[in-house]
């Protein structure tokens, strides 16, 4: 992807993968990856399929939130508007040069928006990790 404004590796607080699958497969991997490690799913968002409902187009874009409570719980009691942010998301999604994708905010992100960074370090740490462990699979 040439960089540009909708260059996602610019968007402070995101990460992004490359995907060795489409966007259905990723979230399917994804989907195994998660639940493999106790963590429930929440939803699954076709945007795409929405869009065809209606009588538009976009490039195939799916939505996963998931979480797990005993660790988001914690960040919640520390300031309970990153509700706004939990359960977690990723966004497996295809370019206009039809490569595939996998987006997700950075939990020491989230958390820094809300001010609790320091207050639930190890939290955060066991959170990105999972999430560095399930992304990882689920794009290879």
């Amino acid at each position: 992807m040439a960089p540009g404004a909708n260059d996602p590796t610019l968007l402070e607080g995101l990460i992004t993968l490359p995907s060795a699958h489409t966007p259905k497969e990723t979230l399917d991997r994804l989907t195994l990856a998660v639940t493999a490690r106790g963590m429930a799913i929440v939803a699954r968002v076709d945007h795409a399929g929405a869009a065809i409902k209606v009588g538009l187009q976009l490039r195939p874009t799916e939505l996963l939130i998931f979480g797990n409570p005993r660790v988001g719980t914690p960040l919640m009691q520390a300031a309970q508007l990153i509700g706004l942010d939990l359960p977690l998301r990723a966004l497996a999604w295809q370019d206009e040069t039809q490569g595939n994708w996998l987006s997700y905010a950075d939990p020491n992100w989230i958390a820094g928006r809300y001010g609790i960074s320091a207050v639930s370090k190890k939290v955060l740490a066991e959170m990105s990790a999972a999430l560095q462990a399930v992304t990882t699979e689920a794009t290879a």
